[in-house]
C-alpha cells in the first residue's frame, strides 16, 4: 500500500513519516501544492492531509480532489475539534477525521479500517487457489501452512492477486511499492518475483514478456 501524508509541521511530519514507513510506502509532502504535483499519477491508496497547511488549505484542496473525481480514501488529520468543523471537512468529501494531538496507534487503525473499506474485503483475506493473505496481519500461508515472506514480497503479491487476469508493469509495481527517496536496482522487482515463485510455486505469477507480471485468473 503507498500512503500520501501532507503535514507542514516538521517535527510531526517526520515523527508521523517515519512510523508510516514501518508498514507502509509512504510519500511526504509539506504542502497541498506539491501534493497537488504527483496525486494524479501515483497510485495512492489512502491521502492523510492536514487542514492548516501554508498555501492552498488541506479543505480547499479536498474539495478540488473531489471535483475532479478523485476517489481516494482522505483521513484529515487537524488541531480543530469542534463539530462544526468535522462536519465542514466531512461534507468537503473526507472519509475520516483525527484530532491533533492523537496516539500513533489510532492513527495506524483508522488507516487500517479505511485500508478495509476501500478493498471491501468482509472476511479480511484474499484468496487464490491454495494461497491465502490475511489482510490484517500481513501474513501468508499456503495450503494452510505460513510462508515467511519480507515486506516488500507481501506488497508484491498482495497487488498481483488484487489485480488476478490484469498484467502488471514493473514500473507499476515499484510505483506502489516504493518511496519517492528509495534507490532501485534495475532488477529490484525481478529478484522479489524470484523469491516469491520459489516460496509459493513457479506457476503462479507469469511473466509477460515485455509488458510485466499476471496472475493468470483460475478458470
Amino acid at each position: 500500500m503507498r500512503l500520501m501524508l501532507i503535514e507542514d509541521d516538521p517535527q510531526l511530519g517526520k515523527a508521523i513519516y517515519q512510523g508510516l514507513k514501518q508498514e507502509h510506502t509512504t510519500d511526504w509532502f509539506k504542502s497541498a501544492e506539491e501534493g497537488n504535483a504527483v496525486v494524479y499519477e501515483t497510485p495512492y491508496d489512502i491521502i492523510i492531509l492536514d487542514i492548516n497547511l501554508p498555501g492552498i488549505s488541506g479543505i480547499e484542496w479536498l474539495q478540488s480532489l473531489r471535483a475532479r473525481k478523485v476517489d481516494i480514501p482522505v483521513l484529515l488529520l487537524t488541531a480543530r475539534d469542534t463539530l462544526h468543523q468535522k462536519i465542514e471537512g466531512l461534507d468537503a468529501g473526507a472519509d475520516d477525521y483525527l484530532v491533533k494531538p492523537f496516539d500513533f496507534d489510532e492513527l495506524l487503525a483508522r488507516i487500517r479500517a479505511l485500508l478495509r473499506r476501500k478493498a471491501a474485503f468482509v472476511n479480511n483475506e484474499l484468496q487464490y487457489k491454495n494461497i491465502v493473505i490475511d489482510l490484517a496481519a500481513k501474513t501468508v500461508t499456503k495450503d494452510g501452512q505460513p510462508i515467511a515472506i519480507s515486506g516488500k514480497e507481501y506488497e508484491i503479491l498482495h497487488m498481483l492477486l488484487d489485480n488476478i487476469g490484469r498484467c502488471l508493469s514493473k514500473e507499476q509495481i515499484e510505483q506502489r511499492i516504493y518511496n519517492w527517496d528509495d534507490e532501485l536496482g534495475s532488477n529490484t522487482i525481478e529478484v522479489y518475483i524470484s523469491t516469491i515463485r520459489k516460496k509459493l510455486g513457479k506457476e503462479l505469477i507469469k511473466t509477460m514478456r515485455g509488458i510485466g507480471y499476471i496472475v493468470v485468473r483460475d478458470t
